[in-house]
């Protein structure tokens, strides 16, 4: 064991909390509460940014900070924590400042661009320096059925991804006379969701949930960044199908509505399954340094 405690990694525990405050500030300032950011979108787009910055302001918005806070206090919770927002706030901060279509619809949210690319930039610093402060020999070692469960609930996202939410779409933009009121309304928004969806959401999904289901603790990181984006991405789209219901939005459903709510809520029991060894009390007696061989060695526990 080593004879001094590590120092907190001071600009990833910053990066953090300006992340989760850039986040929601983002909120407070969308259609969610002030309108002052005006979307180039339609009407049934804005009300998804508001189910967005819904969930962003409740829930991934305060991971952030109180991920930099337990990083700031050398707790290795923390750095556990910050690969889920890391993920969220690139994934949405890319959508929002590059979806939309500043011909068709008005809007003023090109002028908020410093405010998207800043959230990306400290989204990328956040994923980089995170991944490189955990060691996953001293990670808890998940039992063969967290591993399943993390597994099964991998494949099962990336499946509804592609079959039940993307390719309908799909096939319907590829008709010679689409019908598909989203495709029609914002094509831009249409086609950015497809390309980062499918092309790195799902792969990255597939590979996370077969290696679980594989077992083994070599993708010990992969595991924590990919449940604890899938939660937040599930409370998003739970979010926006709640905006959406609220404000009779005709794409809107109720059926649609409570299984997005309960999407949400298997995406948080699995993530609290996972998360729950590091943030348990006593776990603080493992503290994160500035890279793998600076913890202080204690033996990783199985998670049951």
């Amino acid at each position: 064991m080593s004879g001094s405690t590590p120092a907190p990694d001071r600009v990833l525990g910053t990066s953090l909390i300006v992340a989760g405050l850039g986040t929601a500030a983002v909120a407070v300032l969308g259609p969610l509460v002030t309108g002052v950011i005006r979307y180039h979108a339609s009407e049934s787009a804005v009300a998804q940014v508001a189910g967005g910055d819904l969930a962003g302001l409740l829930l991934a918005a305060p991971v952030s900070i109180v991920a930099g806070v337990l990083v700031l206090r050398r707790h290795r919770a923390g750095t556990v924590l910050a690969l889920a927002p890391a993920g969220y706030v690139g994934y949405t901060a890319t959508q929002l400042a590059l979806g939309g279509d500043v011909i068709r619809y008005p809007g003023n949210s090109e002028r908020f661009f410093p405010l998207f690319l800043g959230l990306l930039v400290l989204a990328i610093v956040i994923a980089v320096r995170a991944w490189r402060g955990l060691d996953p020999a001293t990670l808890p070692v998940a039992s063969r059925r967290v591993d399943r469960t993390v597994g099964a609930f991998a494949l099962a996202v990336a499946a509804f991804l592609v079959l039940g939410l993307h390719l309908p779409g799909l096939l319907d933009a590829w008709s010679p006379t689409p019908s598909d009121p989203g495709y029609l309304a914002d094509p831009v928004v249409f086609w950015l969701v497809k390309l980062m969806d499918l092309g790195l959401v799902v792969p990255a999904l597939v590979a996370v949930g077969g290696g679980a289901l594989r077992g083994g603790d070599g993708a010990q990181r992969v595991r924590y960044a990919a449940v604890g984006w899938m939660a937040l991405l599930a409370t998003a789209v739970a979010g926006m199908a709640l905006v959406m219901q609220a404000r009779d939005d005709p794409a809107a459903s109720v059926p649609s509505t409570v299984a997005f709510a309960c999407f949400a809520g298997i995406g948080l029991a699995v993530a609290g399954m996972v998360f729950r060894p590091v943030l348990a009390p006593g776990s603080s007696t493992t503290p994160v340094g500035q890279g793998p061989g600076t913890f202080t060695g204690a033996v990783p526990e199985v998670v049951e």
